[in-house]
């Protein structure tokens, strides 16, 4: 009953920057979350922001602290994750999805995901 769809995502140059964004849609009854985790080749999923939905505080780890920025637009339903000086290393597959509960980190604790978008970032 929850759908989301990523985009934004493409291949930049070190120090650059990119906004992808996460449509959502369907019907949630529960307080939830939602986050963005990206992957890599030959790596675990791993957390990169989350925010509640109705609003508040965000949360980033700590390898992206002070360079992303997660943030919505309610009335476009749409959570966005703002990456500026951008590092080889956060090269990825990145997703958002939707924690039906409390805040988590953990990607098992996400039940609803979207199809993921490349991002790609040139030394």
């Amino acid at each position: 009953q929850v759908q989301l769809v990523e985009s934004g995502g493409g291949l930049v140059q070190t120090g650059g920057s990119l906004r992808l964004s996460c449509a959502t849609s369907g019907r949630i009854f529960n307080i939830y979350y939602m986050g963005w985790f990206r992957q890599a080749p030959g790596k675990e999923r791993e957390f990169v922001a989350a925010m509640p939905w109705s609003g508040g505080g965000t949360a980033y780890a700590d390898s992206v602290k002070g360079r992303f920025i997660i943030s919505k637009d309610n009335a476009k339903n749409t959570v966005y994750l703002q990456m500026n000086s951008l590092k080889p290393e956060d090269t990825a597959f990145y997703y958002c999805a939707v924690r039906i509960g409390t805040y988590s980190t953990s990607p098992d604790m996400y039940k609803y995901w979207g199809q993921g978008t490349q991002v790609t970032v040139s030394s």
